[in-house]
């Protein structure tokens, strides 16, 4: 099968084409396992996160992807969740223990054996995969495979960063970054809580305008102050001075909750201007958002369906991979970039 590879750490700002275009053999399903025919596989900010060495895998080569949309192909020994032809998708959580006290909690995603899909296991940069069959979830039939994709993750993992942010209906929301998961994030809010505001913190004026044709009260620069104090504000942003700068537009007992597995070092400067009067005083909380839940993706994609929340996407073939990654870099983005196989 084709596949895209990650051989080793690369630098995206020098404009380094990561992944290698290769042809690999098809994984055998063992037991409990399904193997998938790939339909589509998100591009999502982890995978810069794994190239760049933030959050590198255990082994090379990997094939990265845990945004991945496909039809079961064939399924191993026990093996009976899902049937030939099922359209499922696998999300960030490629499995856990199932045993310790997160797993029964349903907290899977605090799991010490976690398991990350395209990290620790091959993912969806391949025309196949396969996965447990615990792991892979039905996609409702009012969404379509690159719209699906990006919900598995930038949806699933917002949808989490949602929950534990606390507000109830007419609370008032920021949003700081506005990509893949920062346009899902407010599309679910307008339908769960159609009373609250949401305020949007973007770099681009690109992003802000999306944001606003989307239904968010404001949106300005990370720099801004929000015309009114928040009670809640949803970090994804991939670096630090944003997490500093929601910190001063929070209101008393505000919850800052921050949805990203890494931040890049070199922007650890900006925490040396957090000032603990303006930034933390007051109850103010900070909260983060580790990997997802199965619950989360079950309900959200439940959710997804019923509502529809429908991605934004701008679509690539599969050997176009390198395009997408370092176009994300850039920050060239309004919506999800998916690659499309089928």
């Amino acid at each position: 099968m084709k596949a895209m590879l990650l051989k080793g750490v690369s630098d995206l700002r020098a404009g380094d084409r990561p992944l290698e275009y290769a042809d690999v053999p098809v994984p055998e399903p063992g037991e409990g396992e399904i193997l998938i025919r790939v339909r589509a596989s998100g591009v999502c900010h982890t995978e810069l996160d794994e190239i760049e060495g933030r959050t590198p895998p255990p082994h090379y080569p990997v094939i990265p992807g845990h945004q991945v949309v496909g039809t079961v192909e064939e399924t191993g020994p026990n093996a009976a969740a899902h049937s030939i032809g099922d359209r499922v998708g696998v999300a960030w959580i490629y499995s856990s223990c199932e045993e310790c006290r997160y797993c029964r909690e349903g907290n899977n995603n605090l799991c010490p054996k976690f398991m990350a899909t395209g990290r620790d296991a091959d993912g969806g940069y391949a025309e196949y995969m396969k996965v447990s069959q615990n792991y892979a979830y039905k996609i409702p039939d009012t969404l379509g495979d690159t719209e699906a994709a990006p919900l598995l993750c930038a949806g699933a993992v917002g949808y989490r960063a949602l929950r534990l942010t606390g507000i109830t209906d007419g609370q008032s929301l920021g949003l700081t970054g506005f990509g893949a998961s920062g346009h899902l994030v407010l599309k679910l809010v307008k339908s769960m809580y159609p009373s609250t505001p949401v305020y949007v913190f973007a770099r681009s004026g690109t992003e802000r305008d999306f944001a606003i044709e989307l239904g968010a009260k404001w949106a300005g620069d990370a720099e801004e102050y929000s015309p009114e104090k928040l009670d809640a504000v949803i970090d994804t942003t991939p670096v630090w001075k944003p997490v500093v700068e929601a910190l001063k537009n929070l209101r008393s007992e505000g919850r800052l909750v921050i949805n990203a597995i890494r931040k890049e070092e070199a922007d650890k400067k900006y925490l040396l201007n957090l000032d603990y009067a303006e930034h933390l005083w007051m109850e103010k909380e900070i909260k983060s958002v580790a990997n997802v839940s199965p619950r989360d993706v079950r309900e959200f994609l439940k959710l997804a369906g019923d509502i529809p929340i429908r991605s934004k996407v701008e679509e690539y073939k599969l050997e176009d991979a390198n395009t997408a990654i370092l176009e994300l870099k850039k920050g060239n983005i309004k919506g999800a970039k998916v690659l499309k196989l089928v």
